[in-house]
């Protein structure tokens, strides 16, 4: 790894140690600090000039100030003279943003929540108290429709503009999120890290069952279901509008859950890439049991726990949660104890930034462990 220089944001020091000791190298200094109003200070004390830089910031914790902290870092090192500089996000932040067409709700400050991981069937009232319209436009009854901001674009910009010449990251939520970028972007995969753990971890694997949570994360499931040779369920939810009377439809929406599979007598295994508030997975997990699960596993890319997610954990029907250190685990680990199995990203990433900075094919990471 001559010439090669690892920088560490203030996200997650940990995940970098490890990826440095894989590489046999120590991470470069770097002097990250606060201003009093909260301004972000970055002082690169090591010598970049002519080098190969990659910085790893995961999108996690305080995400924008993290965020920000990895541009300026990144356009510190451009200053600095540096050759080329990678930006290495294990969780890629602002990427789980609102499809298009936008049907559900999203928080505003001070507001109740909603969406996807939502308590809330509901969309969220004006301040009229009548209800928003479903769609990608808003009307707030004002007679102008207000666009929702899609980020996607902005954050690719925000990168480039920076100074970065190629991305590094895993598990997208959205993997066309890509296409917004005009620089080198490696989507490393889960994949082959969750089918290991099931393959060595979880006995009598082949009779159990992957399931995905929603429809979205059919496409991530099935693909670890067919590398076993493993039957598939899918948890399917719809959301209908409530008919008030004759043609006149409620702002209200019924939502109605079904397991399309058979589980009953069987471990059932939940498929997702990304875990924030933990609602649709409990709630997943409560239906399996009810179908008739024996065990439920939750395997998770990245898991997040925003909130009380930990606790609504612990009352669920989970059996065993397994996520990634994309993100930091060590207290999460400490508050589920042996619920909780945590693995170890740094020798992919390692890897991934050895073969890039020798010049080599990254592919293989795709579909096998390192």
């Amino acid at each position: 790894m001559r010439s090669a220089t690892i920088f560490s944001g203030s996200s997650h020091p940990k995940l970098v140690e490890r990826i440095c000791a894989n590489l046999a190298i120590e991470p470069s200094n770097v002097d990250l600090a606060k201003f009093k109003n909260g301004e972000t200070s970055v002082t690169i004390r090591d010598s970049v000039r002519e080098k190969d830089v990659y910085v790893v910031q995961s999108g996690c914790g305080h995400v924008n100030d993290n965020f920000i902290e990895l541009l300026i870092m990144i356009s510190a090192c451009k200053t600095a003279s540096a050759k080329k500089v990678t930006a290495v996000m294990p969780l890629f932040p602002y990427s789980r943003q609102p499809d298009v067409p936008y049907t559900k709700a999203i928080v505003p400050p001070g507001g109740k929540t909603g969406g996807k991981d939502s308590d809330s069937t509901t969309d969220l009232a004006n301040a009229s108290g009548k209800p928003r319209q479903s769609g990608f436009f808003k009307d707030y009854n004002t007679g102008y429709k207000q666009w929702v901001a899609q980020s996607g674009t902005l954050i690719a910009s925000l990168l480039t503009c920076a100074g970065a010449d190629h991305i590094i990251t895993m598990d997208l939520h959205d993997p066309q999120f890509q296409g917004f970028f005009d620089i080198p972007v490696d989507n490393l995969y889960g994949k082959p890290l969750l089918q290991h753990y099931i393959s060595t971890q979880i006995p009598n694997y082949q009779d159990a069952v992957i399931v995905s949570p929603d429809a979205g994360g059919a496409k991530r499931a099935t693909a670890i279901a067919d590398g076993l040779c493993m039957d598939f369920a899918l948890i399917h939810k719809e959301r209908r509008p409530t008919k008030i009377s004759g043609d006149h439809i409620a702002g209200k929406h019924n939502a109605t859950t079904m397991l399309v599979g058979d589980v009953s007598g069987r471990v059932a295994i939940l498929i997702d890439d990304l875990l924030d508030t933990s609602n649709t997975i409990t709630r997943a997990a409560k239906l399996l049991k009810d179908q008739g699960a024996v065990k439920v596993y939750a395997l998770i890319t990245h898991g997040v726990f925003s909130g009380d997610a930990v606790e609504k954990i612990k009352k669920s029907e989970i059996d065993k949660i397994v996520t990634t250190n994309s993100t930091p685990q060590d207290q999460h680990a400490v508050e589920l104890g042996e619920k909780l199995d945590v693995i170890d990203i740094s020798r992919v990433f390692a890897e991934a930034i050895r073969r890039i900075h020798n010049g080599e094919s990254v592919s293989m990471l795709f579909d096998h462990v390192s």
